[in-house]
């Protein structure tokens, strides 16, 4: 695949009003250096609150300090070394991840339900020697921790830094009353808030960082579909975190509430919820089962929040749970959709319901992720709008020869954002790294007249009927159209006369809505090879631990099925 450098920016000319070309990166020396700029600029400012409590900037600054000298002086964990972080939006994440970095190690995102197969690969994988694990998922790290190199296992429960009363309480209700907390047993481990208090005592510890220091090693499928991880630097993620704050319109967010249901471990939810929003002074509330929508929904009457951010399910989950429409949205200026594609059923309503638009941001974990991001005062209208500052977009044939705009191909990007590569995979590195600094994203999308960019699908999940391609989105979107529909996902099912036809799985809001319906709604919408073939009718439809439906297993189910 070629790399053509000289790529047309039409987008340049139709810029939102205020986000500006470019952003400089060496505004901060590293992640550190961005957090240390926020605590001192907002000291008294709300940072973060969980389950009711609050820890202010000036707070964060200490409590990452003291897990900073406890990791060096305690453990003598040195820089560049690996630790892994397992657990859900719990205060403990935002302190354990700024202290690590602080100290100098590289984070190594951990989802705490991952199996003990995939948590052996990850931690194996990355050589991480050190691990901060949420008590209910210790088991697990038990059974595998022979067979990788942890040496340092720091443990912590849901209620540790809810206060003394508190903690006790919320603890003892989920061990000994949900039982929610497997038996465990270590040789050699330590507790969270042990951990913070001898540091509180040690000499303070912060590495002298640059923009090239590995920040994170962010684990994904990627491009390619294989474990591995990208190699995030300090640059990557400042140069992610100033152009997703540019896009932002100027908007003042200090003191405002974000909230934030995607877990933090997830890039989105890492650069934007985390980063841009401490970045900006905003009071960052953590919501630790956003599954549990009834709670979810208690949990935003606390707060007259200014902006959340979520996947396409959460925001649909969230206008069919009662009492959302009630809440208070006078304050809410952002709502950002990222992870999959926004549909504009959902878009709609969302708009209708809250009085707030829609924006669509895309990106992928190898760029940070951000890569685009629709202007905040444009109605929504499907495109994931225009590159962010600094940023390159091109779409590509397979040959990877630059197409013309409106024609469809590979969305391919550079900019500062990009990581450095693959994790010890140089193979890997290859089939997405081309030469001038491009990365293969593994989109299929077109760019208009105005540069606005449009994603048809992944690359993947693409549906070959008779030769011809169907984007699953373009069905979903139909679908979702229907009043009786809750959620839609499309594959492609094994055909033998032509090689896939189009199968959909529908959860419904109506009960009575009957295949006849879906396909006749379709036929008036879609080109007759694009019409689902199968409709499978479910009660739910798997989902990653961010919200976004598993079109994979889907297929497998499919498959198994054949």
């Amino acid at each position: 695949m070629t790399s053509e450098s000289n790529v047309n920016k039409p987008w340049l000319e139709h810029y939102p009003a205020g986000r500006p070309f470019e952003i400089n990166p060496d505004e901060y020396a590293s992640l550190v250096d961005l957090l240390m700029h926020s605590c001192n600029n907002y000291e008294d400012t709300a940072a973060f609150t969980n389950m009711g409590k609050t820890i202010s900037y000036r707070e964060l600054d200490q409590l990452t300090a003291d897990f900073a000298a406890w990791l060096h002086h305690g453990a003598h964990l040195q820089r560049g070394d690996r630790i892994a972080l397992m657990m859900p939006n719990l205060l403990q994440y935002p302190i354990a991840m700024l202290g690590a970095l602080r100290a100098g190690l590289i984070v190594v995102n951990t989802n705490p339900l991952y199996t003990a197969h995939e948590l052996q690969h990850q931690l194996s994988d990355s050589g991480a020697v050190a691990i901060v694990v949420l008590e209910n998922f210790a088991h697990v790290l038990e059974s595998v921790l022979s067979i990788t190199q942890i040496q340092t296992v720091i443990i912590t429960g849901v209620g540790d830094q809810l206060g003394l009363l508190r903690q006790s309480v919320v603890n003892f209700l989920v061990r000994h009353i949900r039982h929610q907390v497997p038996r465990y047993s270590f040789d050699k481990a330590i507790r969270f808030n042990q951990a913070l208090r001898e540091g509180r005592y040690l000499p303070r510890h912060d590495a002298n960082l640059n923009h090239e220091d590995i920040a994170f090693l962010q684990y994904t499928g990627g491009t390619t579909g294989v474990a591995k991880a990208a190699v995030l630097t300090h640059r990557n993620i400042v140069a992610n975190c100033l152009q997703a704050s540019a896009c932002l319109g100027g908007i003042n967010l200090r003191d405002e509430v974000a909230i934030t249901a995607l877990p933090l471990y997830h890039i989105f939810s890492l650069t934007v919820n985390c980063f841009v929003f401490l970045h900006l002074g905003a009071h960052n509330v953590l919501i630790t089962n956003p599954r549990d929508f009834n709670g979810f929904v208690k949990e935003l009457a606390k707060y007259p929040f200014a902006a959340i951010t979520g996947v396409n399910t959460l925001f649909n989950a969230l206008l069919h749970t009662e009492d959302f429409a009630a809440l208070n949205f006078s304050r809410l200026k952002i709502s950002l959709g990222g992870g999959m594609a926004v549909q504009p059923a959902v878009a709609s309503m969302w708009k209708q319901v809250t009085g707030c638009i829609v924006s669509q941001g895309w990106g992928l974990t190898e760029s940070s992720p951000v890569g685009c991001v629709t202007d905040l005062n444009r109605d929504f209208d499907g495109s994931i709008g225009m590159p962010v500052p600094s940023t390159e977009l091109s779409v590509r044939d397979e040959q990877g020869h630059l197409v013309n705009a409106g024609e469809s191909g590979e969305l391919c990007l550079r900019g500062p954002q990009v990581m450095r590569e693959y994790w010890q995979r140089p193979d890997e590195t290859t089939k997405v790294m081309l030469t001038g600094g491009w990365l293969r994203t593994g989109d299929i999308g077109r760019m208009d007249e105005r540069g606005r960019f449009f994603i048809e699908d992944r690359m993947k999940d693409m549906i070959m009927v008779s030769g011809f391609k169907v984007f699953p989105n373009e069905v979903e979107a139909v679908i979702a159209e229907l009043p009786g529909v809750l959620e839609v996902a499309a594959v492609g099912q094994p055909d033998e006369r032509s090689d896939e036809s189009v199968a959909v799985f529908i959860v419904r809001k109506n009960p009575a809505l009957t295949s006849e319906e879906i396909i006749a709604h379709c036929r008036t919408q879609l080109t007759g090879y694009k019409v689902p073939k199968h409709i499978y009718f479910h009660n739910s439809l798997p989902k990653t631990n961010v919200g976004k439906i598993l079109r994979r297993a889907l297929r497998e189910q499919l498959i198994q099925k054949a």
